[in-house]
């Protein structure tokens, strides 16, 4: 190796060190300023209303910081490659928040048993619901093949990789999947938690059934619409949507890309081939100029992850956003949920880091065949499920820590990292923007319509 080359590597070591500490810094500013804010009610009339919750907050001043960065001092920018960066730390942070979940959903597996059919058949809300309410609006709007991709699923990362492989980036479909990944990245957690708690204020639902209509199978969304959902409930009330969301999103995260692939997509091809002809023609074609293959899939690479933890992150590094991604989160649970740390919350934050550890190691072990998400929930659901030695002990230790004070840390990553995809998101148009919010607002209503009729 050559001395150049040598000398080299630690500078680019300790460059890559500095960003990540500035990147948590940023993102716990985030999370402190969002927990101050805290929850905010919205009248709408009458008795309805919608809350806005922290988690909204840290997403605003993610993304306002991001977006500002050509006009803020070196110090304090966040540059592309700090958003970058800020993405790839979402993937291992994301796992601390299903463990928590994972644990809230052993100790109700009773309760979601009972629910029955109900959580099985709303899954085909999710999947089909997004077609039903966004084609038709993509077809009246003059988009064409487009729609295609931006209304078979909510075009999370295995969506992507399913058009990419079937018709490639530069395809029509291939732009109209990354236009739906695009707004849900940009616009989905905000769109999904006003448009859910509307849905809640308006009393025709039962909350379990909105609760597995939030389990779309992006962790931030879900987190978005159940904590919007239950911000309207009882507390009891709102453990069990927390419960049922954490359980109708991993049922659909763990077969979303087989239903995807097999199901939704020749549906919506066929669909398209019928509808376009007849709605087609009352609007102008709205299809934009093909993207260049290279620049999408540049683009698809560099937006966060959420599916699985990230590859390129050292296993140490991802140890360390888990330990500070849970110290972050006591942030919130005091503020915002008035739980104190003490000895107990600290032995909550241990056995929640514990099961997270154990659950990345066995899809580590097992060498990534069944995606870290389902390995995390499983441990944890082990742990709190009746019957299993000390789970009143580990439930109570663990709930200690509040769901949401642990989403808020997610929401700040994403925001921080939303900066870098905007050139590519403003040559896709505002049609599709309004074709995805409707795909989005389907595979919600469709999954809690579904569910809400198996209940009752």
């Amino acid at each position: 190796m050559r001395t150049a080359d040598r000398m080299a590597m630690p500078r680019a070591s300790s460059g890559l060190a500095a960003d990540t500490i500035k990147v948590f810094a940023c993102t716990a500013l985030c999370v402190l300023v969002a927990e101050t804010i805290g929850n905010v009610s919205v009248p709408l009339g009458g008795s309805y209303k919608v809350v806005l919750l922290p988690l909204l907050w840290a997403l605003l001043l993610g993304a306002v910081w991001g977006l500002a960065a050509n006009r803020l001092p070196a110090p304090v920018r966040i540059a592309k490659r700090h958003q970058t960066l800020a993405a790839l730390l979402l993937q291992p942070a994301l796992m601390l928040f299903i463990g928590k979940l994972g644990l809230m959903v052993g100790g109700n597996l009773p309760k979601i048993f009972d629910a029955g059919w109900a959580l099985v058949f709303q899954e085909f809300g999710h999947f089909f619901g997004t077609m039903i309410f966004g084609l038709p609006v993509a077809l009246l709007l003059g988009i064409k093949r487009e729609a295609i991709g931006a209304t078979f699923s909510v075009g999370r990362e295995p969506s992507l990789a399913i058009i990419g492989e079937k018709y490639g980036m530069d395809s029509p479909e291939g732009r109209g999947v990354l236009a739906e990944y695009m707004t849900g990245t940009i616009f989905g957690a905000i769109f999904i938690s006003i448009f859910a708690g509307f849905i809640a204020g308006l009393g025709l639902f039962d909350p379990r059934a909105l609760a597995m209509g939030a389990g779309v199978g992006s962790g931030s969304l879900m987190a978005a619409a159940s904590g919007a959902i239950a911000a309207l409930q009882t507390p009891e009330i709102a453990k069990d949507v927390v419960t049922f969301a954490a359980a109708s999103n991993l049922v659909t995260t763990t077969i979303g890309t087989y239903f995807t692939l097999f199901l939704s997509l020749p549906f919506t091809v066929w669909a398209y081939g019928v509808l376009e002809p007849i709605l087609g023609r009352f609007g102008r074609a709205a299809s934009p100029a093909a993207e260049p293959a290279a620049a999408a899939a540049k683009t698809a690479a560099a937006a966060p992850q959420e599916a699985a933890p990230a590859a390129k992150l050292s296993p140490a590094t991802i140890l360390t956003v888990w330990i500070i991604a849970g110290l972050m989160a006591l942030i919130g649970n005091t503020i915002t949920y008035k739980i104190i740390p003490d000895a107990a919350v600290f032995a909550g934050l241990a056995i929640l880091l514990g099961t997270v550890i154990v659950g990345y190691g066995a899809y580590v072990a097992t060498r990534k065949v069944v995606p870290a998400v389902v390995w995390v929930s499983l441990v944890a659901m082990a742990l709190t499920y009746p019957g299993t030695p000390y789970a009143a002990e580990i439930t109570a230790l663990t709930g200690k820590l509040n769901f949401m004070a642990l989403a808020t840390p997610l929401l700040a990553f994403a925001g921080l990292s939303i900066a870098k995809d905007v050139p590519a998101f403003r040559k896709l148009g505002w049609r599709i923007v309004v074709v995805s919010l409707m795909a989005n607002a389907g595979t919600f209503l469709g999954a809690t319509l579904i569910a809400q009729f198996f209940m009752h």
